[in-house]
C-alpha cells in the first residue's frame, strides 16, 4: 500500500478540493450584520437547519456585544434541543510520536531533534489501557504519528488490542482514531477493525497559511490532506470528524472553512461529520509560529457559539488543551464532548509520578485534572456525564445518526444510556462524595424523563438494579 499521496490507483484517484478562498473572503467582506438578520439567522439555526456560508458569516461578523450574548443564548438553547444536559467524556491516548512530516506548530515535526521518539509495544498498550480503565474511562482516541511504522494494517492491530483488554469490570467500547490521511484500502482496512469516528483535521482551509506550516513530508500536500475523508466515505466509513487548529489564520476564515467542509460532506454524501473539533494553539517544543493569528478569549467563545449554531447536529469537541474556565463557560452553549485525566506524553498512563515535560509531548495542555475531578465539578453544575456509546455499535451513525437526531431522541436514547453509563462509574470506580452527588443527578434526569412521558422509566430503573447486581453494558 502507498504510504506517499504522490501516486494514486484507479480506485484512489485524486478527488476535486472543495475549498475557494476567495468565495470565503467574499462572505466574510461582503455580508452585514443588522439586528434583525443575526436573529433570522439564529431563528433558523434554532429550527433545526444547518446555515450556510453566507449566514455563518453573517455571526461571525456581529460585533454588537449584545448580538453576541443573543448567539451565544441562542447555542445554550440550541444544544439543549439537540444533546440535552450530557458531555460525552473520553480520553486520548497517544500510541506512538514517530513523524516524517515538519509541522511549524507540533512538539513532533520531524526537526524537533529534543523529542524523544517512542511508540508502544503491545504489552505497554495493553498496560497503558489497563490504566485507563482502572480510571473508569470507556472511550478513548488513539493518536498517531505520521510515519511508515503506523501503517493501516498496523492502526487496526493496536484497535484489536484495546478493545480486547478488560480490567475488572473495565472494558474500552469505542476506539477513535487521529492519524494520517489513508487511502481508500487503509480506511477500508481500519474500518474492519471497528473503530468509531477517524479524524483528520485540516488545521487550516487557507493554501498559502498551510504551504507555509507545512514545508515538508507527506502532509504539505494540502488538497490530498483535504480530500481524505472522502476517501473515507468512498469506503464506507461514513464516521468522520473534522476540524481545524485555530491561530494559524483568521479565525473567521477557519470557521467558514469547517462549515463549507460540512456542507461538501453532505451535499456529496448526504450525511456531515460526526464531530468538529476547534483546538488553540499552545506551546509546543521548539515552536515556530507568527502570533499574528492567535485566538483571544472572547473570539473563542464567540467561534464555539456560532459553529454550535452553524451545524446543529454535528458533535463539538474541546479537549484539555484549553484551561478550565474556558472548559466551563463554553460547555453551557456548544460542546457535547470533552475529555478528561488526560496525559498525552507516550507511555505517560501508567506513571505515577508523571509531570508535563514539553519535549515529551506535542503541545501543553492546560485542563491537567483527574476524570473524576471533571465528572465531580459536571455533577456539580447539573451535567449528566455519559460514556455512552450505544448509537455506534447500534449503527445509528453517518446518514442514520441524523434520521435519529429529532425531538424525543434524546430522551428515549440518550438521556438513559448515559444515565447508565454513569451508574456503572459510581458503582466501578467513584468515591463517596461523587457517588452520593452521582445518584442524586441521576434521580434527577429520571424524574425529568418520567415527566416527558409517564411509565417510561420503569426499564430504565430494572436496568439500575441490574448494575448494582453486576451486571454491566446495558444500553437502549
Amino acid at each position: 500500500m502507498k504510504f506517499t499521496p504522490e501516486k494514486y490507483s484507479i480506485e484512489d484517484r485524486p478527488m476535486q478540493p472543495f475549498i475557494d478562498s476567495d468565495e470565503i473572503w467574499h462572505f466574510i467582506n461582503n455580508t452585514t450584520s443588522s439586528k434583525e438578520r443575526v436573529r433570522d439567522v439564529i431563528a433558523k439555526s434554532l429550527a433545526k437547519n444547518r446555515l450556510n456560508l453566507e449566514e455563518t458569516a453573517v455571526l461571525v461578523n456581529a460585533n454588537d456585544p449584545e448580538l453576541i450574548e443573543e448567539i451565544k443564548e441562542g447555542a445554550r438553547v440550541l444544544k439543549e434541543k439537540i444533546y440535552g444536559n450530557r458531555i460525552v467524556l473520553f480520553a486520548p491516548l497517544y500510541v506512538g510520536n514517530k513523524c516524517i512530516n515538519n509541522c511549524q506548530y507540533c512538539g513532533y515535526k520531524v526537526t524537533n531533534k529534543r523529542v524523544k521518539r517512542s511508540t508502544l509495544d503491545d504489552l505497554q498498550l495493553v498496560q497503558e489501557v489497563e490504566a485507563l480503565e482502572e480510571n473508569g474511562q470507556k472511550r478513548l482516541i488513539l493518536v498517531y504519528g505520521e510515519h511508515p511504522d503506523y501503517s493501516p494494517e498496523y492502526i487496526a492491530h493496536t484497535v484489536r488490542i484495546v478493545y480486547g483488554v478488560k480490567k475488572g469490570h473495565g472494558e474500552i467500547r469505542r476506539v477513535n482514531i487521529n492519524a494520517a490521511p489513508l487511502d481508500i484500502e487503509g480506511f477500508r482496512i481500519v474500518k474492519e477493525a471497528g473503530i468509531g469516528t477517524y479524524q483528520v483535521f485540516q488545521e487550516t482551509y487557507h493554501p498559502e497559511t498551510y504551504k507555509f506550516y507545512h514545508p515538508s513530508g507527506p502532509k504539505s500536500n494540502f488538497e490530498y490532506r483535504l480530500t481524505s475523508l472522502d476517501r473515507a466515505q468512498e469506503a464506507g466509513l461514513d464516521d468522520v470528524g473534522i476540524g481545524a487548529l485555530f491561530g494559524l489564520y483568521d479565525w473567521r476564515y477557519e470557521v467558514l472553512g469547517l462549515v463549507r467542509h460540512t456542507n461538501h460532506f453532505e451535499a456529496c454524501y448526504n450525511v456531515g461529520p460526526h464531530t468538529i473539533s476547534f483546538p488553540r494553539l499552545q506551546l509546543a517544543s521548539v515552536l515556530n509560529i507568527s502570533e499574528k493569528y492567535l485566538v483571544s478569549d472572547k473570539d473563542f467563545t464567540k467561534l464555539v457559539a456560532i459553529l454550535r449554531l452553524a451545524v446543529p447536529y454535528t458533535g463539538l469537541i474541546l479537549t484539555a488543551r484549553e484551561p478550565a474556565d474556558i472548559r466551563r463557560e463554553v460547555m453551557s452553549f456548544g460542546i457535547s464532548q470533552i475529555d478528561g485525566g488526560t496525559k498525552i506524553e507516550i507511555g505517560s498512563y501508567t506513571k505515577s509520578d508523571y509531570i508535563q515535560d514539553i519535549d515529551k509531548e506535542q503541545f501543553q495542555i492546560s485542563d491537567t485534572r483527574s476524570l473524576n475531578e471533571i465528572i465531580d465539578e459536571l455533577l456539580d453544575q447539573n451535567y449528566l456525564p455519559s460514556f455512552c456509546t450505544a448509537c455506534y455499535r447500534l449503527g445509528r451513525t453517518g446518514e442514520h445518526f441524523m434520521e435519529f437526531s429529532v425531538p424525543g431522541f434524546i430522551k428515549r436514547f440518550c438521556s438513559p444510556n448515559a444515565i447508565l453509563t454513569l451508574a456503572e462509574y459510581l458503582i466501578d470506580y467513584a468515591p463517596e462524595s461523587t457517588k452520593e452527588k452521582g445518584w442524586e443527578v441521576i434521580e434527577k434526569n429520571i424524574q425529568q424523563l418520567e415527566d416527558y412521558k409517564k411509565g417510561s422509566t420503569d426499564e430504565l430503573r430494572n436496568r439500575i438494579e441490574k448494575i448494582k447486581e453486576g451486571v454491566r453494558d446495558l444500553y437502549f
